[in-house]
């Protein structure tokens, strides 16, 4: 299948169906009736492929704290799918974080993704701890592992966490969230493959051997992933802007675009040897549907 805009032609290779691929999916609590009913519509969609665990975002300072475990808790009674609950350290005790935690292990949801966490006044400001609350990932981590057998995802940065100094403390970090008891991490968004390559190698280099996820990003909405990732420190090629150029106001072309450049961008990490990803949705299912068709994913047996 070939797809054009004002670019050069992708070219999508479509595959045989494949069950060896193990996928996860990242949605976000809705803030309404409307948006609610689309989340279970998603997830409803999605659930034939059998992901690993659908996690649930957690607002900055905690303030979607509730839905977050409303959301988790029905997510495995509904649909049967494990769920993963974000948990940030911010605008919280010690003391606050633990109860969090055990409310999650009371409804029998033992998968979290432990974040540091964005300030409420945005991403990219200054973060400052609670005086009585983990100051970082890392104790976050080291907190819940006291507290369970949990099963800990943190996040990793292909680009380099835009607050970290350098290359070395950006690393360093990663090692100490590992040590302190996480099973794998998931990266930020990222467009060029050879960021997460280069990234895998200072990891390895560095002593990490935990499994690190790729967090693919379908652009659902072109002007709106690049405000987020301008925000992130994600960055935007020339090549992928000029690809939604003129495409505003056609969302039809739109998502063919989308899907087939993120068709793209994972088949070469399976032919790299990657066997797990972890896409955000944005609540949204139709090109992710369109996506792991064109993959040939399928649930495994």
């Amino acid at each position: 299948m070939t797809v054009t805009n004002n670019a050069s032609p992708v070219v999508t290779r479509l595959r045989p169906a494949r069950r060896d691929v193990s996928v996860s999916f990242e949605f976000f609590p809705p803030k309404s009736d409307d948006m609610e009913a689309r989340f279970w519509e998603s997830l409803d969609r999605l659930a034939h492929l059998r992901p690993r665990f659908v996690s649930v975002t957690y607002g900055a300072g905690g303030t979607t704290r509730e839905r977050t475990l409303r959301m988790v808790t029905q997510v495995k009674a509904k649909s049967g799918i494990d769920a993963a609950a974000h948990l940030t350290c911010v605008g919280a005790s010690r003391d606050e974080v633990d109860a969090v935690v055990r409310s999650y292990a009371l409804v029998g949801v033992n998968r979290i993704v432990a974040l540091r966490g964005d300030p409420p006044t945005g991403i990219g400001e200054k973060f400052e701890p609670h005086p009585d609350g983990y100051r970082n990932a890392a104790e976050l981590v080291a907190g819940i592992r006291k507290l369970g057998d949990f099963d800990i995802s943190v996040a990793a940065y292909p680009e380099k966490h835009p607050q970290s100094p350098d290359w070395d403390a950006d690393i360093d970090n990663l090692k100490r969230k590992i040590d302190a008891g996480a099973n794998r991490a998931i990266t930020q968004m990222f467009f060029e493959n050879a960021d997460y390559w280069r990234f895998i190698e200072r990891a390895r280099k560095a002593g990490i051997t935990a499994p690190i996820v790729p967090g693919i990003q379908p652009i659902h909405n072109f002007k709106q992933i690049a405000g987020f990732a301008a925000r992130c420190g994600t960055s935007i090629p020339d090549w992928l802007a000029a690809r939604f150029e003129g495409l505003e106001n056609d969302p039809v072309t739109h998502e063919r675009v989308a899907a087939e450049l993120a068709v793209r961008q994972v088949n070469e990490l399976l032919d790299s040897g990657v066997r797990e990803f972890h896409f955000y949705t944005l609540n949204r299912a139709d090109l992710l549907l369109s996506l792991t068709q064109l993959l040939g994913l399928k649930a495994a047996a």
